[in-house]
């Protein structure tokens, strides 16, 4: 079988049996509107507050799309056995655990853009740099998704891993400056809001929608990859030393 055929039928089936259930469907759509409609609806509606919170309305819905559906899946597998037939597929297993994670960035991206949709009923976005802006928006949903793979394998229950993804999650919302910039945060906070990797994904959504930014896109961009090739690397290492050997 060539690697790419089994690569895209790993990702349709988790699609299938996963992402496309109607319950995970409408919560996908649910969760980004009850957010972006809560915070247009505090901005009063004005179009620069609009543009303002785009970049934290779409970081939260990427973020919370991606490590809530992976964690789960990943986790249900495990416990269910089923992932170790997955070993069984004559594919790499780095190859193998891409394609397991692809679903949730396709999940994690489609989330990006309900609030952008939005938007646009109610404020010009012809500003936007778009390409800068799916950039963005692509490696927040693969530095998330790679999050959630980390998570995953440190637990053994679903519940656990909804936990723990929370006690990271939550703080995220506060510290990455999505909707608080960061200079605003107390001094001792500020190191810790450059150690989490939605940092620099909100940096790139600020400087694609409203040209506010604090950090050269390349350096965001590079920290990004950074992060994913990290977590991926840690996530593929705890599978083959706790869940293969």
């Amino acid at each position: 079988m060539k690697l790419w055929i089994a690569f895209l039928q790993i990702i349709l089936k988790d699609m299938r049996t996963y992402y496309l259930k109607p319950p995970n469907i409408s919560w996908g759509l649910i969760f980004p509107l009850a957010w972006t409609g809560m915070f247009f609806i505090r901005s009063g509606s004005g179009i620069e507050d609009i543009l303002g919170l785009i970049p934290g309305v779409v970081g939260v819905s990427i973020l919370f799309g991606t490590t809530s559906m992976l964690a789960v899946t990943v986790t249900f597998e495990k416990k269910n056995r089923s992932f170790e037939r997955l070993l069984l597929a004559p594919i790499p297993f780095e190859l193998l655990m891409l394609a397991k994670t692809g679903g949730a960035i396709l999940f994690g991206t489609a989330n990006a853009f309900v609030p952008v949709i939005m938007a646009a009923f109610l404020a010009d976005l012809s500003q936007v740099a778009w390409g800068l802006f799916l950039a963005a928006v692509v490696m927040i949903a693969v530095t998330s998704t790679f999050f959630g793979l980390f998570i995953a394998v440190a637990v053994s229950e679903v519940f656990e891993a909804q936990t723990f993804s929370n006690f990271f999650r939550f703080p995220m919302i506060f510290l990455c400056g999505l909707f608080f910039p960061i200079d605003g945060l107390p001094i001792f906070l500020k190191p810790l809001a450059y150690v989490l990797p939605l940092t620099y994904g909100a940096d790139i959504l600020h400087g694609a929608v409203h040209g506010s930014h604090t950090l050269p896109f390349t350096l965001d961009l590079a920290v990004l990859a950074a992060f994913c090739c990290g977590l991926f690397i840690i996530s593929l290492y705890k599978i083959r030393k706790t869940w293969i050997a």
